[in-house]
């Protein structure tokens, strides 16, 4: 493979990579606007239960936060 077809193939896998991680990253995004669609959805009464929802989405985020990492380290 000369170096054309090398730079070509770099290139067409550095266009793959770029897609895939862009279709990662609307994935999460969709996933956290659902969770914050639940809550405006809920309704809560009060400031109480509302915090009381984004502490637990919150919490939510930190454990996937925490178990990326993890996985990233292994």
């Amino acid at each position: 493979m000369g170096d054309k077809g090398q730079e070509a193939f770099i290139k067409e896998m550095q266009n793959r990579f770029d897609k895939k991680l862009r279709e990662h990253e609307i994935s999460v995004i969709e996933h956290w606007r659902e969770q914050l669609t639940r809550i405006l959805m809920m309704k809560p009464e009060g400031v109480g239960a509302l915090q009381a929802q984004i502490k637990k989405m919150s919490d939510m985020m930190n454990n996937r936060i925490i178990n990326m990492k993890k996985t990233q380290n292994d």
